[in-house]
């Protein structure tokens, strides 16, 4: 597995990924927020730093920085479970200073990889960016919880 920086030429593979990711673990959206989302992704791409996790030369997860926060992270359904993610915020923590992230509050698999990443929760808003009715977890790592420093 390598970590890469993103080609804009690359966009439409990590949307389709972050589409087959969202499937996989949001299930609390609501009929047509998918589409809502997938159409801002190519502004939300263009906002932050990417890194690419590949596999055999294929992209099977990616993150967006800004700053001093991890802004995206998404792994494909097939590569979850491999410490992909893992590797990703290690990266993130320790080579770019990352020490906040947003997560939904009803995507509990996400909170809780976050927090045993060494992430703990300040804050909550009840809408995402996008006034939303889907609650955000704001988290800042505290520590070097499961090896977060590369």
């Amino acid at each position: 597995m390598e970590l890469t920086t993103v080609e804009t030429d690359e966009y439409a593979a990590l949307i389709d990924l972050w589409e087959a990711s969202v499937r996989a673990t949001h299930d609390f959206l609501q009929p047509g927020d998918v589409e809502f989302y997938r159409r801002r992704m190519p502004e939300y791409l263009r906002a932050v730093s990417l890194v690419a996790a590949r596999h055999e030369g294929r992209i099977v997860a990616f993150m967006g920085v800004l700053g001093e926060e991890i802004e995206m992270l998404f792994v494909h359904p097939d590569f979850r479970g491999r410490g992909i993610g893992a590797r990703l915020v290690r990266h993130a923590v320790g080579e770019r200073g990352c020490r906040r992230v947003e997560v939904n509050e009803q995507n509990g698999q996400a909170v809780g990889f976050y927090e045993r990443m060494g992430f703990r929760r300040i804050a909550r808003a009840e809408a995402d960016a996008e006034g939303r009715p889907y609650p955000i977890l704001r988290l800042i790592w505290v520590g070097d919880v499961c090896g977060a420093r590369e």
